[in-house]
């Protein structure tokens, strides 16, 4: 009896009308990257265990898939593109810096899989090392906001905060820093088990109901910057970090706006921590407004420390990551973006047998001609020929028949519009050209 297989657990295949929606979102988000002046690098799948548990907290640790290699070493793949960047900066120190690259590539959880969370995933990125400047982190969201507009995705709100605020708010509720870290992994999962459910975390960690009750009542505030800003300010006066953070903030905004985002796209939102460990400054996610059920589709912040702590020298650090997976669900949920069926433009189909050495000269100089085309490999009859170009949804065929090659011409096929009409031979490349480029 056959063995019956599926893909492992978290992770599924990606059939060509999933790929083909993907290679859109990928190729739009890439030339946003390189429209500011991003440069490309990758990075191994696989890194080693101890650098990729550099501040990665708790959570993600368990999270990291793990496995020793022949030689007994031991390795991950990696869960984030952030990580290695570091270690490839830390490693290269003549890189001219602010250093900006992008990445575009796969990363992977072992966490609990979700119907907009996979084990396996997308995530496009881009970084600017070497810049302590909060301009540096408003460009990483602007980057974001871009990629979305390009892609027919406005709707979105940027969420913001500081880890300065946040470390702040500790101090004010009496919360010792040492337990920073795990507090912020505690608020980070507000959204998913409530603040019943952090508080519960809180306990754990040491923090007593009174502490963690007043903290949870001072982040719950979100809105329009200025306001939540003020708010910030004026309840964490006197205290140095605090202040910084929200200093930072204030240019951040400033700088968005002057990068074009409206401010009611901007929102401070006290409650939001991130639950890595290595970011140490302005932080943010981007939601999409009437899908926030998918979750963030962006997310990022500053990272001051990570480059010297891969072995490299003190090096500021900021950037944001983009989220294929849940990009595409949400462009399949509301169709808006145009997405063929099939790359390929035209299926060129062979009358008969004799016709079939011309039928490949002809698909041969269309493709010569930058025109995706296809040809039938398995010798069927014309009929059968067009009803397999249709189904795989061809918008044009070219039929190759003995009579109109006597004539010096070929039939051109609108497989949509079910004409057809008489082309010369060495007109086709042209005309057809002229029918599949995208027009402006």
């Amino acid at each position: 009896m056959a063995m019956s297989f599926q893909p492992p657990k978290g992770t599924c295949d990606l059939l060509p009308d999933k790929m083909i929606l993907r290679g859109i979102i990928v190729d739009g988000i890439r030339r946003v990257f390189e429209n500011y002046g991003y440069e490309p690098m990758e990075t191994p799948a696989f890194e080693s265990c101890p650098l990729l548990e550099i501040k990665c907290g708790e959570d993600i640790r368990e999270q990291i898939y793990k496995f020793k290699d022949k030689g007994g070493r031991d390795l991950g793949l990696r869960y984030d593109l952030t990580v290695p960047l570091a270690r490839v900066v830390a490693s290269n120190p003549q890189l001219p810096k602010p250093f900006k690259r992008y990445c575009i590539s796969r990363v992977w959880r072992y966490e609990k899989p979700t119907a907009t969370r996979r084990r396996e995933f997308f995530q496009c990125d881009v970084d600017i090392v070497g810049s302590p400047d909060p301009i540096s982190d408003a460009e990483v969201v602007a980057v974001a906001a871009d990629c979305l507009e390009a892609l027919g995705l406005s709707n979105f709100l940027v969420r913001l905060n500081n880890r300065k605020i946040l470390e702040g708010m500790l101090e004010y509720v009496g919360v010792s820093g040492d337990r920073a870290l795990d507090v912020f992994r505690a608020i980070d999962k507000l959204a998913k088990i409530g603040r019943e459910g952090v508080k519960g975390e809180l306990r754990k960690i040491g923090v007593a109901p009174p502490a963690s009750s007043k903290l949870l009542d001072l982040i719950c505030k979100e809105g329009e910057p200025k306001g939540v800003l003020d708010y910030a300010k004026g309840l964490l006066k006197g205290i140095t970090a605090a202040e910084g953070g929200c200093r930072e903030l204030e240019l951040v905004v400033s700088h968005l706006k002057r990068f074009g985002l409206p401010e009611e796209r901007l929102r401070v939102d006290l409650s939001l921590a991130r639950g890595i460990d290595y970011y140490t400054g302005p932080i943010f996610e981007v939601i999409m407004e009437g899908d926030e059920d998918v979750g963030s589709v962006a997310g990022g912040g500053r990272y001051d420390t990570l480059i010297e702590l891969c072995g490299g020298r003190a090096t500021p650090a900021t950037g944001i990551s983009l989220g294929v997976d849940r990009i595409a669900e949400i462009i399949e949920r509301r169709r808006s973006l145009p997405v063929p069926r099939i790359i390929a433009k035209v299926f060129v189909a062979p009358a008969d047998d004799s016709m079939r050495s011309e039928a490949v000269a002809i698909v041969q100089e269309l493709r010569r001609g930058n025109i995706a085309s296809d040809i039938d490999l398995a010798k069927r009859r014309l009929a059968a020929q067009l009803e397999y170009a249709s189904k795989r949804g061809f918008p044009y065929a070219v039929i190759v028949g003995k009579r109109e090659l006597q004539q010096g011409s070929v039939l051109l096929r609108d497989m949509t519009a079910r004409t057809q009409r008489i082309v010369k031979r060495d007109k086709l490349v042209e005309v057809l050209r002229g029918l599949v480029t995208p027009k402006g």
